[in-house]
């Protein structure tokens, strides 16, 4: 815009430029950025609330997930212009299967603090599986979370949805040949037809470590940690360098049969360990974390055009995590707030 062509003109544009500068430090911190950060409280050694929100901050961290509804984390989350997503853990999806009790929970959880909390996505359950006793609440839940949040008016401000992990898929490979498995499809396909019917994405959480270390002989490290050289593999005419955007890819193929071509993914966990099981080293953690924040700022060949939001998994190691050793080093940063790696954000 050219601001030469009057006084009256600059007169008018000086308020609005200067609106500008006074929010820019805000706008910094989201603008144009793609990954956030798991905050997992498993751990007898973390720092306080208020310290990890200003970890964040002065990171430029912009968004995050948290796995329960702490009051002391919403509180120090005011005014943090950090963008949130809550989880409903899998035990509490039987009692949301009451109206009344979702509406309590987004009285008591959510709109509180939704002034200067800013809420985006709030993910009911994690990790459901078909077969599990979980299975036949979780949409119930998520339809009544829905409908609190339309009643307390916060709709077009939360995206409610549920996050899944990459066993629902069979086929999942090659890519365009992903889809969720029979015996997945009946439990998916319900919840896919209702996110879509109110705008929300799927959230996924992808674990190229996982992958590789379960199948080392046909899955290299390279194609783990985003540094193969080229196209690893070809399907049809998109070509795939790294695991992650295969799986990715495999979900979105997979939506597309469940009827929803258009939704968005979010991945909503990503992460690589530095000790406790193979190939868990700071070397690999670190080279994984700095390439997939570069990685997500673009598309996979599937959907090349735009961001990939994806959440890091996770802010800090957590010796109290329950299941095998390795579980408790996923941190990017150490408990005493020292960087693990050199990670830059935004």
């Amino acid at each position: 815009m050219d601001f030469s062509y009057t006084t009256l003109k600059n007169t008018f544009m000086a308020p609005i430029l200067l609106l500008l500068v006074l929010f820019m430090p805000a706008l910094q911190i989201t603008g144009g950025q793609s990954a956030g950060v798991c905050y997992g409280r498993n751990g007898d050694n973390l720092p306080s609330d208020t310290e990890v929100i200003d970890l964040y901050k002065s990171n430029g961290i912009g968004r995050m997930r948290i796995y329960e509804p702490n009051q002391a984390t919403l509180e120090a989350l005011r005014g943090s212009n950090i963008e949130l997503m809550v989880t409903i853990l899998n035990n509490n999806l039987q009692a949301l299967t009451d109206a009344a009790a979702a509406t309590d929970w987004v009285q008591k959880n959510v709109q509180p603090y939704s002034a200067d909390v800013k809420f985006k996505y709030i993910a009911v359950g994690n990790e459901v599986h078909p077969d599990a006793a979980e299975a036949q609440y979780l949409l119930p839940a998520i339809q009544n979370i829905q409908n609190a949040v339309k009643a307390a008016n916060l709709q077009g401000q939360i995206k409610v949805s549920t996050a899944i992990d990459t066993t629902l898929l069979d086929p999942s490979f090659p890519p365009s040949d992903g889809a969720f498995s029979s015996a997945a499809n009946s439990f998916i396909t319900p919840i896919i037809t209702f996110l879509g019917n109110n705008g929300a994405p799927l959230l996924v959480n992808i674990y190229p470590y996982f992958a590789y270390i379960g199948d080392p002989a046909n899955i290299k490290l390279e194609y783990a940690l985003f540094t193969s050289p080229g196209v690893v593999v070809q399907d049809g005419s998109n070509g795939y360098q790294n695991i992650f955007d295969a799986i990715l890819d495999t979900h979105y193929s997979a939506l597309e049969k469940a009827g929803a071509p258009n939704m968005v993914i979010v991945v909503s966990e990503s992460g690589w360990p530095s000790e406790g099981s193979d190939a868990a080293t700071n070397g690999n953690a670190g080279t994984y974390y700095s390439n997939l924040i570069n990685h997500v700022k673009t598309g996979t060949p599937k959907r090349p055009n735009g961001a990939i939001e994806t959440y890091l998994f996770a802010m800090f190691d957590e010796n109290l995590k329950d299941g095998a050793e390795v579980e408790k080093h996923f941190g990017i940063f150490s408990p005493n707030k020292q960087p693990k790696y050199q990670l830059t954000f935004g």
